[in-house]
């Protein structure tokens, strides 16, 4: 059955790739080539890439270095009956961090800071999955199979961003939580909280409070820190606004 017109299988994905914060990781047994299951934590690179730090003492690390094929299971964790919510199994090789530990740790720790006791361990280190594809399952009518340019982000032409991401995230959470604030509660439907940034890209930012993310996306690509900071200067007013409308009722 063909998706609705209304449904953009893309955004949905890329926003579940954003806001995960654990996920089901399929593996291959090593030797044997039996599948293997695991529970994970996970992080999002800037282009929606899932990021890992896994133990050298686990199985799924020993499967995934003798072979980097794996599945990651993905979904909304919605109240009620789980299989009403949507979920993607996106399909990838676990590739080890390289030239990119640093950034990858930036974004792990971003969100899940109690990992910083963990990453000086020899043991443990980061991967990033690499995707090749994802099955998206969204509800009646709603089952697609999604190419990677279709669910990731495009970091073309935004180096300057990317470099100045780690300054735009400590200044918004030293200097901006209440326009935090204001982007969940006001923008996004979401309870007042201690929101703090966890990351920005061409298309959004993340935001967290505890284990509950949020993805506030932009209505327009930015490409560098001056069309970030003016973006975020008029999403802040956008909220402000649209509290003094509700004020005035």
């Amino acid at each position: 059955m063909q998706p609705t017109p209304d449904f953009d299988p893309g955004k949905l994905a890329k926003s579940l790739l954003r806001r995960s914060r654990q996920g089901a990781l399929a593996t291959l047994m090593a030797g044997s080539g039996d599948p293997y299951c695991s529970l994970v934590n996970l992080a999002s690179h800037p282009d929606g890439s899932p990021i890992l730090l896994i133990s050298g003492l686990a199985v799924h690390t020993r499967n995934i270095l003798a072979d980097p094929r794996v599945s990651l299971m993905l979904d909304e964790r919605a109240a009620g009956d789980p299989l009403e919510g949507a979920r993607i199994m996106l399909s990838g090789r676990a590739e080890p961090a390289g030239d990119e530990k640093e950034l990858l740790q930036r974004r792990y720790l971003g969100a899940h800071p109690s990992a910083q006791a963990f990453v000086s361990f020899k043991d443990f280190s980061f991967f990033r999955i690499r995707p090749t594809g994802t099955h998206l399952v969204a509800g009646f009518g709603r089952i697609v199979d999604l190419k990677p340019e279709q669910f990731l982000t495009d970091l073309s032409g935004a180096e300057d961003l990317l470099a100045a991401e780690e300054g735009a995230v400590e200044h918004m959470n030293a200097d901006h939580r209440d326009a935090m604030n204001l982007y969940a509660t006001r923008l996004l439907g979401a309870p007042a909280g201690d929101w703090r940034c966890t990351g920005c890209d061409p298309e959004g930012l993340d935001m967290q409070d505890g284990q509950a993310a949020l993805r506030l996306d932009f209505p327009e690509r930015v490409t560098d820190g001056t069309a970030l900071r003016k973006m975020l200067v008029r999403l802040a007013g956008e909220a402000r606004k649209m509290m003094d409308q509700s004020a005035s009722l």
